[in-house]
């Protein structure tokens, strides 16, 4: 199976070529790779390029855009920069961010995941932290999720929920739509990809709304945004969070933000996220 790869990148010089290598020493080799410079003041371009002059499957894209750092939107209007600069050649389309360190048979496990089964839509492996000198999965998240860092689709799941949302979210909106779809979404406990800045690292005050917006633009409702939101502040051992996240969806509403997926996708997304919720009550 062939596979390409779009990484978007602002000011990434400290991680960037620490992530090329990482591709690059893959037991099987993405047959594209293309790196999107959006709006960089530091040296990201020309690690790229330099690496670009050795691997002829890595290109630079160059792309200009605010320098603020919202979660979700700036991520994807890059990916979609790289994504138009590409042919439909490609069996599987992968998401990665910058600074990773990704296990060398990391694309051949996920590749043969794709193999193993037709309906498998999205595979990945899980994100680890660096925590007083050792690496810690980050869990901010179930171990059914796939990290928006290194994200792998089927091109016809791709194409079937027409690409990424370009919003706080995304990376739960595109599960959600492969499910209502009918896709399985394979996380593989083995695969341990070294995430060498932490999420959510860049956020600015500004951005503090975004995740109740994120419930609010998925779908769930007040009571699951509620439970959802408790939850992830508790993760994120920072409970005050539970109030920002409450007046970001109640703000959403407010405001009547246009949501991720469709009336019958949001129907199934309740449906499906109260069915999560009992399994792990009872």
């Amino acid at each position: 199976m062939k596979y390409y790869t779009i990484i978007p990148a602002h000011n990434e010089e400290a991680f960037m070529g620490v992530t090329l290598e990482s591709l690059a020493a893959q037991t099987i080799l993405p047959a594209k790779a293309v790196v999107v410079n959006d709006n960089s003041t530091d040296r990201t371009a020309a690690i790229v390029q330099e690496f670009a002059a050795k691997y002829p499957w890595i290109s630079l894209v160059n792309k200009d855009s605010q320098a603020i750092h919202l979660p979700g939107s700036k991520v994807i209007q890059a990916f979609n920069a790289g994504y138009a600069t590409v042919d439909e050649e490609y069996d599987i389309i992968v998401k990665l961010d910058a600074d990773l360190i990704l296990p060398p048979d990391y694309f051949e496990t996920v590749l043969d995941a794709f193999k193993a089964d037709e309906k498998v839509g999205m595979a990945g492996g899980f994100a680890y932290i660096e925590k007083n000198g050792n690496w810690v999965i980050e869990n901010l998240t179930d171990k059914d999720h796939i990290r928006g860092a290194f994200k792998a689709y089927r091109k016809d799941l791709f194409k079937q929920m027409g690409g990424l949302r370009t919003a706080m979210g995304w990376d739960t909106a595109d599960e959600l739509i492969a499910k209502f779809y009918d896709w399985k979404v394979v996380t593989i406990e083995r695969l341990k990809v070294k995430h060498l800045k932490p999420t959510g690292a860049n956020y600015n005050k500004a951005a503090r709304y975004k995740q109740g917006e994120a419930f609010y633009t998925l779908g769930y409702g007040f009571v699951i945004t509620a439970i959802a939101g408790a939850k992830l502040a508790m993760r994120k051992k920072k409970p005050l969070l539970f109030v920002d996240y409450i007046n970001g969806f109640l703000k959403a509403k407010r405001e009547g933000k246009a949501l991720l997926v469709s009336a019958e996708q949001a129907k199934f997304i309740r449906k499906y996220r109260w069915k999560k919720m009992k399994q792990k009550l009872f």
